[in-house]
């Protein structure tokens, strides 16, 4: 059976991928615009620099992708039909993505909103949070953002000083919340704050829905060493929510929080099925070799035999991170693998990309150092966020714990804290 170009198939049947796949690349090649290759090298979340109302222009665009994708009938492949997806398989969203190669798509949309910030809303949500907030972000109306490191915690996001008070049917807010991307053009925040400090840390945590733009949410944003501004603090001053935006249950936080962190590492090492395009994984993606080429072109170093095992060694480097990636996600999906191994994903896709980085550095030579803007000199602003591959999105070390315990079964570092109430736990460094 075949279905119109830009119609979903009928309520019980599932399309063939490669139908699907056929389908989709006719909709693509007639309605998305092509990418610009000099953007390419820009990390999903990055909005090119200029002033804020360009910015602005450029999220606007990305929310008026997402709604092509809507009104296309490819928005939410993997969601449900009942919240305005298409309730159709990885493998269609792969499929999905792989066409979309050489298009552009609203990458800036789909981490974090739709993983971790839908996902965990399907997981935990209410049915009034899912019906009202889910065809919302699927239709570009509402970009979502996490927060949940804290200035004093770093990624022991379980360290949560953000204290939420009972205040009748509402809560208030009160902390601060930092290294938000994207939080100044968003509109709702996942917020994991501590509603009781009379128990051990991990206890004591709740989730609630945040408006971005809500009485008592100040928001600054952060300028990182090459210049851009996408990462925020946030600072929650009588914030007040309603309790009908709880996610989860009260002091039940942690167990959302594990399976937002599981979303977040799935994305991250290009598992997840809820995202959309090739710039976030998922697909049977180039490998990164294209853009050290095209650096050893402009560095005339093309014919160096050096440059050709760098790029060579990189793309077997690559292709090995694709195929983990294929089986974790198929493995976590059919249930044989556990969710603790998405951090093999997470951690596979930190070590490509600084290899990458470290391999472009190296064939830029000292151009990166210097020189006019283009892709030699990019090499080497490209390099000074190399450490933020290990630490957005969690951090390496983490990821090697949870391998180690999770899944090696190796015993857990001793904590004298464990059981001990949070207000009694020592905070910041000894001495302090």
């Amino acid at each position: 059976m075949t279905w119109p170009a830009a119609a979903a198939p009928p309520d019980g049947d599932v399309e063939p991928v490669e139908e699907f796949r056929a389908r989709a690349r006719a909709w693509i090649a007639g309605n998305l615009p092509r990418s610009d290759p000099a953007r390419l090298h820009l990390p999903a979340y990055r909005i090119t620099a200029g002033t804020e109302e360009e910015e602005l222009a450029e999220v606007d665009r990305n929310r008026r992708l997402q709604r092509l994708l809507w009104d296309g009938g490819f928005a939410g492949i993997c969601f449900p039909r009942e919240y305005g997806g298409l309730g159709l398989t990885p493998e269609h969203q792969r499929a999905f993505n792989a066409e979309t190669t050489g298009y552009e798509t609203p990458a800036l949309i789909q981490v974090p909103t739709f993983v971790p910030c839908a996902a965990v809303l399907l997981d935990f949500g209410t049915e009034e949070q899912k019906r009202r907030h889910i065809p919302a972000m699927l239709r570009g109306e509402e970009i979502w953002m996490q927060f949940l490191s804290e200035p004093s915690g770093g990624s022991d996001v379980a360290g949560a000083l953000t204290t939420a008070l009972r205040d009748g049917d509402d809560w208030i807010l009160n902390g601060s919340k930092i290294w938000t991307t994207g939080a100044w053009y968003a509109d709702y925040g996942l917020c994991l704050v501590r509603t009781n400090w009379d128990v051990p840390k991990h206890r004591g945590l709740t989730v609630f829905i945040v408006g971005v733009r809500q009485p008592g949410v100040e928001l600054h944003r952060i300028e990182m060493i090459d210049g851009n501004r996408e990462f925020c603090q946030e600072f929650l001053t009588d914030v007040r929510v309603p309790d009908s935006n709880r996610v989860g249950e009260v002091d039940d936080g942690w167990t959302v929080g594990t399976r937002w962190m599981f979303h977040e590492r799935n994305a991250m090492g290009g598992g997840s099925p809820y995202v959309t395009g090739v710039r976030h994984g998922n697909v049977e993606a180039p490998t990164g070799a294209d853009r050290l080429i095209d650096v050893a072109r402009r560095a005339g170093r093309l014919g160096d035999p050096r440059v050709r095992e760098l790029v060579g060694g990189h793309a077997v480097l690559a292709r090995a991170q694709i195929a983990l990636t294929r089986r974790v996600a198929t493995g976590v999906q059919l249930g044989r693998l556990p969710d603790s191994a998405t951090a093999l994903t997470r951690l596979m896709s930190a070590e490509v990309e600084q290899r990458r980085l470290d391999v472009a550095l190296e064939i830029a030579g000292p151009a990166a150092a210097g020189g006019e803007p283009g892709e030699l000199f990019h090499a080497g602003t490209e390099y000074l966020l190399r450490q933020q591959a290990s630490i957005g999105g969690g951090t390496t070390e983490m990821a090697r714990n949870n391998v180690a315990e999770r899944m090696l079964g190796m015993p857990r570092e001793h904590n004298p804290y464990t059981n001990v109430p949070f207000r009694d736990v020592p905070k910041g460094p000894p001495g302090a």
